[in-house]
């Protein structure tokens, strides 16, 4: 056996020094990378999801036959760990056994049957790639843009592993080396095959494919770290380090701009490859190139030039190729510009910030915090940006709202309600329950003025009290930070955070899912913690706890869900509720709903954007929507009402279909209350 060492251990120092060489490389790069913070702590949160989502791969058995081929593959992989142990054991004494575990006949077992499930697994895998052949199905493949002859490669040589690996056990069956029994059912089921032709033959067989087996692997262990497998090292390190507790809802942590300390040197976004953050190095390297998050895009599904994955791929290879690693982040860069030459402008401009792409991502990329750091640099240091949008961020920069309508203009909607709605003028008094923040489309937009005026009369129904800011209200910021002007945001929130702190705000209730994420999740950093619903979340409370009673409205209905209220502030059941409490209504469910809910097209500030190519974004999710055959489209955020009234429009069925925010559907249906206010 020791005459066999000097090539297979031969082979192993070499591979072992090229890999190691190439992580340390990789390590130092990612190290070295911008400050990431908000990146510790938490740790017993953090093992738990290591355990979830790697151990356990939660996120990719989201998709049933490639998780569970992915989950064989990798739970086989740890414990063929076993047998890699074993063989290189063998290279030194054929009576060879592992420590404290020894020859029991249930590893044995497990290893034969991991590497069965390994071998079926990789016939799944293959069967995949050939359905979604880029070349056939181009845009609809989720591998689109890939590096599939590398793919296929490595498929290849996890085959090897696990074929050498049977043969040469096989061949031990019949040389008397073999420490397992008939549990071991594949080695000496194949082993059977083998055994006519001889002892000597058999000999010669387990040396070729142990050999041979040790060799495969380390031979694979440096094609990984040269290649997209990278994610084996990388993705579990990823995940550790992912925000808790999770990566939706607010953005990124960003400091805090002050105008006074700003000098010629300051830099804002992602301009080089220089600027990412450690984390979003970490992200490029862990990359699996699965195309989960292209294949729920909703740009890249309606012919975009986004592609989430493709922006990473893009990255990453920016970063591979970059000739030093950088921590000198003050300017003067000689790195090549993200936007423009390693990344499409049109396709940052695209993403309208729905998170489904980090919804779906397995190894939790933050792929939106990344685009909205690359608007960031093009806003802030290139003021390079869709013209349309310079006449939002002038609106909201002068009238505090991206219409430019003017805060005389907040309490307009109040108008025929036939009740006064209290406005704040000192602080909130103790009898008030909820601020309504109305929101900027809420108090201008015609359409979304009826929904405000809808849950006004609900919670005057329902004997809640409640009072609005009026004029004091301005916009929470949300359309100008996803847009990427960071500074114009902190000015707004800095500005709201100081009259809700004056009016000493306790409960705060609002109807859009902007305005609620972006106070809720996002005005904590800024030193603001207040308690904030949804409106839908506030209707189902009154309707479970009897001051609200849904009355009669005979219809179908199909409901969209709200990116910013599903995927990122996680709320999927109120809407719901308040929808089936409302007797004689038979809700209809999209293919496409909660957490896989395809966009409206609106965020992200697209809301004042062109399209300027492809299909219109809420005209695929309206054209969804009316196949259903429902008579309502129910939403809950006034973006989504806006957008998806306009495709029915376009598509001419606005007769027969009605799209209608929940209060709107819930007061329609006759609803009357049991509060102190009622009548």
């Amino acid at each position: 056996m020791l005459s066999r060492f000097p090539v297979v251990g031969g082979v192993a120092i070499v591979a072992l020094a090229l890999s190691g060489r190439r992580l340390w490389q990789l390590g130092q790069l990612v190290t070295s990378g911008a400050p990431a913070p908000g990146r510790k702590g938490r740790w017993g949160a953090r093992l738990t999801r290591e355990v979830r989502e790697v151990v356990g791969q939660q996120r990719l058995l989201r998709w049933r036959l490639p998780g569970l081929a992915h989950a064989f593959t990798f739970w086989g992989f740890l414990l063929l760990g076993l047998t890699v142990i074993e063989a290189c054991g063998d290279l030194f004494s054929a009576s060879f056994a592992l420590p404290w575990i020894g020859h029991a006949a249930i590893v044995g077992f497990l290893e034969d049957l991991f590497a069965c499930a390994v071998l079926v697994s990789l016939v799944v895998f293959a069967a995949i790639r050939l359905r979604q052949n880029p070349r056939v199905l181009e845009r609809r493949s989720r591998f689109f843009g890939s590096h599939n002859g590398v793919a296929w490669l490595v498929l290849g040589m996890i085959a090897a592993v696990i074929v050498t690996l049977l043969l040469y056990r096989a061949a031990q069956t019949n040389t008397g080396h073999f420490p397992y029994g008939w549990w071991a059912f594949a080695s000496h089921g194949l082993g059977r095959a083998l055994a006519g032709l001889g002892a000597g033959t058999n000999r010669t067989l387990e040396t070729v494919f142990v050999d041979l087996n040790l060799i495969v692997i380390f031979a694979f262990l440096v094609l990984v770290v040269y290649s997209k497998h990278l994610h084996i090292f990388f993705a579990p390190i990823n995940i550790a380090f992912a925000r808790t507790p999770r990566a939706l809802g607010a953005l990124d942590k960003t400091p805090v701009m002050d105008l006074e300390e700003l000098t010629e040197e300051s830099r804002f976004g992602a301009g080089r490859i220089e600027d990412l953050t450690w984390k979003q190095r970490l992200d490029l390297l862990a990359c699996t190139e699965c195309g989960r998050c292209q294949s729920q895009c909703p740009a890249w599904a309606t012919e975009k030039p986004l592609s989430p994955k493709l922006l990473v791929m893009a990255l990453r290879d920016e970063l591979l190729a970059s000739t030093r690693p950088a921590g000198d982040h003050a300017g003067g860069s000689e790195g090549r510009a993200l936007v423009g030459a390693v990344v499409e402008a049109a396709a940052v401009w695209s993403c309208t910030t729905c998170g489904a792409c980090v919804e779906q991502c397995p190894v939790d990329i933050e792929h939106v915090d990344a685009i909205v750091d690359l608007r960031r640099h093009e806003v802030l240091m290139a003021s390079r940006f869709p013209p349309e949008a310079g006449t939002m961020l002038r609106s909201l920069e002068n009238r505090g709202d991206p219409w430019g309508m003017g805060s005389q203009h907040r309490l307009d909607w109040t108008s025929g309600l036939g009740f006064e709605v209290p406005v704040v003028e000192g602080r909130i008094p103790d009898e008030v329950e909820y601020l309504l923040w109305v929101g900027c489309a809420g108090a201008f937009d015609d359409r979304a003025r009826a929904t405000t005026q809808s849950l006004a009369r609900l919670l005057h129904l329902a004997g809640v009290s409640f009072a609005v800011l009026g004029p004091r209200e301005s916009c929470t910021g949300d359309p100008a930070r996803r847009l990427g002007n960071e500074f114009l945001f902190q000015e707004q929130a800095k500005a709201n955070i100081a009259v809700l702190k004056e009016v000493g705000v306790r409960k705060l209730v609002t109807s859009c899912p902007h305005c609620a994420n972006t106070i809720g999740a996002e005005y904590p950093e800024l030193g603001l913690e207040v308690e904030v619903l949804h409106h839908s979340e506030l209707l189902a409370q009154l309707l479970a706890t009897g001051r609200l009673d849904a009355g009669r409205l005979p219809a179908s209905v199909t409901y969209h869900d709200p990116c910013y209220l599903g995927r990122h502030r996680r709320v999927f059941d109120a809407p719901r509720s308040v929808i089936d409490g409302v007797e004689g209504v038979e809700l209809v469910e999209m293919e496409r709903r909660r957490e896989q809910s395809f966009c409206c097209g609106a965020g992200g500030a697209r809301m004042w954007l062109e399209e300027s190519s492809g299909t219109r974004i809420n005209r695929a999710r309206a054209d969804e929507a009316l196949g259903t055959g429902a008579a309502v489209v129910a939403t809950a955020c006034p973006y989504c009402a806006v957008m998806l009234d306009d495709a029915v429009r376009e598509r001419g069925r606005s007769e027969e279909v009605e799209v209608l925010d929940l209060a709107r559907l819930l007061e329609r249906s006759g609803a009357s209350g049991r509060g102190v206010g009622a009548g």
